[in-house]
């Protein structure tokens, strides 16, 4: 095959996954060829993304006609590619969430809307969010962390110690941990760090719960200085942390002591409270008063519940 011929076809081929529409007419004048030559590099296309799918799991994007706008497109295996009414709820998810810097969310956002095929769908979904974008507000610690987050990640999947200088909430000074990382979470506004203080360390001493065998929380954005250790860390399969269990119990990121939760509630949807608590149960209805039970840790579940005014009452704990 001639180098002309190759490069006409990746070319032909990088607009078309770009989700542009290719017009015979346009490419006959472009390249100096006829339209049989674009045909045949048409079904090349098609041919050799028929074979992808094969060899792969059976997604396949196919190059078809589109008799509305007189030229070949792609059609998106969708289970591969986000649609575009997935993208925007995903845009809006990200917006809503504030967990970015500015400059952080205008590029992942960016890059979500480029995804949209075929292209015209770009601006639709961008006027959609334009204006949320404009007004957008970022977090006040400004922090740009992307990178230090996945250096985080790295550690985990490897089972690698890790130590990092961090802004203590309390005083605001700044201390030394080597930790054991296990898990990264996000819950408002901020992504956390779930690790476990190495066992020599004396600051456990000082712990609510001596030999705590949850992992403490750190606000990722108040790491200061990260340096992955060489040295690696072994879990028992038995003792392996279980993300979404301790996920389930903990609010606002609050550590703390296991423990039960009594309480009643008179709002208008108890679906407010199972939906946030995803332990709790109802143990009794009454003329619209429920009485609920849920396993939490630590404070956070205090303040939530008490920031539900009169709709919650008759609070008890139970370790």
């Amino acid at each position: 095959m001639k180098k002309g011929k190759i490069n006409r076809i990746l070319d032909i081929y990088t607009n078309l996954m770009n989700g542009h529409l290719i017009k015979k007419s346009h490419e006959v004048q472009k390249y100096g060829v006829n339209e049989r030559s674009i045909q045949r590099d048409l079904d090349d296309i098609r041919n050799y993304l028929s074979d992808q799918a094969a060899a792969q799991d059976g997604c396949e994007n196919s190059v078809v006609y589109d008799y509305a706008n007189k030229g070949y497109r792609i059609a998106a295996g969708f289970e591969k590619q986000l649609t575009n009414s997935e993208i925007l709820a995903v845009c809006k998810i990200l917006l809503d969430s504030r967990a970015f810097c500015k400059k952080d969310m205008e590029t992942i956002i960016n890059k979500l809307m480029y995804c949209c095929v075929p292209k015209e769908n770009k601006n639709s979904v961008k006027e959609l969010i334009l204006n949320e974008m404009h007004c957008y507000v970022e977090p006040r610690h400004k922090t740009r962390f992307m990178e230090m987050m996945w250096e985080i990640g790295e550690s985990i999947r490897k089972k690698q110690y890790i130590e990092i200088d961090y802004i203590r909430s309390k005083d605001k000074e700044i201390v030394k941990r080597k930790l054991k990382p296990v898990a990264i979470m996000f819950s408002e506004y901020y992504f956390y760090l779930a690790a476990y203080i190495d066992d020599k360390d004396k600051v456990r001493e000082k712990f609510q719960v001596y030999n705590d065998k949850y992992p403490t929380i750190y606000r990722i954005d108040r790491i200061k200085k990260l340096k992955k250790l060489k040295e690696d860390f072994i879990v028992p399969y038995k003792d392996k942390f279980q993300e979404g269990e301790f996920r389930k119990r903990v609010q606002f990121m609050y550590g703390g002591k296991l423990q039960k939760v009594e309480f009643k509630y008179s709002g208008y949807d108890v679906d407010v409270i199972l939906d946030r608590l995803p332990t709790a149960e109802i143990l009794h209805e009454e003329d619209g008063i429920y009485t609920l039970r849920a396993e939490v840790f630590g404070k956070g579940i205090e303040m939530w519940l008490k920031s539900q005014g009169d709709f919650v009452h008759d609070i008890k704990f139970h370790v």
